[in-house]
């Protein structure tokens, strides 16, 4: 288990910040959500919201504020908030908004080296419609594909992984699902591209995590993994299995089977209901640790992958009930 990697959403340690900052104005720095995201038991690395997070100025003291408190940087996020990628980033109607997300996004894969990271995730938000006979859907389609695959050749050395979304902000994302991902990347056909499952947004995709996790592995690459869980109505950030335990389990085990060495990152909003985000860090920790440990007992179970060769569900169930509901 030592050999884990265990990442978080940095956001998330501004949620009581008026509890932990007993002086503190306004909201915490950057650096403040560092500090405190550190004091989590367990806790390896963070990823890091480009551009939100960054600064020209302040990578070199961010960097050493990281390593400082014995963390790393996992990754980076790719973040198109300014007011005019409402209607678009990669698929912006303006061409010239549209070459200026292209820009910003190696920008920040530059910005990622620096803090020795290879990692990339494109959650391709603003990229979308919301009325019929609002978007030419082979043209917004096809500028997606292509700003993916420039920003994949312009960096053969990073992994640039998709995260899909059904919809929010959007009514309809461009990439809702797996297999709109999945035929994406065929069409951009770059070797560094891949996928980033996020276990909520699968749920309200209305898809079976471990099955698309399954279909990732058989025709691209896991490159990410948002641990959490919800309802499956929305992005709803929930502590990990605390919804979903069996099917967190199955998601688990499948990525494990398929060879995922990526970390364990947790994209749970515990200011949503109010949580201290370091105590839900470190749950979301030791919830992962112990479904990894049944995942030990599930592979080579003989009587378990009798039971799913031939698809007997009593069966399965009774064994899964019998490592998961153990006396």
């Amino acid at each position: 288990m030592s050999e884990l990697k265990f990442a978080t959403r940095l956001n998330s340690f501004a949620s009581g910040a008026h509890l932990y900052w007993k002086d503190l104005k306004g909201k915490p720095t950057v650096m403040q959500m560092i500090e405190r995201a550190a004091t989590a038991k367990g806790l390896t690395h963070l990823d890091l919201n480009y551009p939100q997070h960054i600064t020209t100025d302040d990578i070199k003291a961010m960097r050493q504020k990281i390593e400082e408190v014995g963390l790393a940087v996992n990754g980076m996020q790719m973040r198109w908030d300014a007011p005019e990628f409402k209607i678009g980033a990669f698929t912006n109607p303006d061409p010239v908004i549209r070459r200026k997300a292209i820009e910003l996004t190696k920008r920040g894969i530059d910005t990622g080296r620096e803090f020795g990271s290879k990692l990339m995730t494109l959650w391709m938000g603003q990229d979308g419609f919301d009325y019929c006979f609002q978007a030419d859907y082979k043209k917004v389609w096809e500028d997606a594909v292509s700003a993916v695959r420039e920003v994949a050749e312009y960096a053969p050395d990073v992994d640039i992984s998709i995260e899909y979304k059904p919809n929010e902000p959007r009514a309809f994302s461009i990439f809702p699902n797996v297999t709109t991902c999945l035929l994406a990347l065929d069409e951009a056909g770059c070797d560094n591209l891949g996928i980033t499952l996020d276990f909520a947004h699968v749920l309200y995709a209305n898809e079976i995590p471990a099955y698309a996790a399954a279909m990732v592995a058989r025709r691209s690459r896991l490159l990410g993994l948002d641990c959490n869980d919800g309802w499956g109505k929305r992005d709803d950030g929930l502590m990990v299995a605390s919804v979903n335990p069996r099917a967190t389990l199955e998601f688990l085990w499948q990525m494990q089977r398929d060879g995922y060495q990526g970390a364990y990152y947790f994209d749970t909003f515990p200011d949503a209901s109010g949580l201290d985000p370091v105590r839900e860090a470190e749950t979301n920790i030791a919830t992962v640790k112990r479904l990894l440990k049944l995942c030990e007992k599930l592979n080579d179970n003989n009587e378990l992958m009798a039971a799913i060769s031939r698809q007997d569900a009593v069966a399965s169930q009774q064994i899964i009930n019998d490592i998961m509901l153990a006396k």
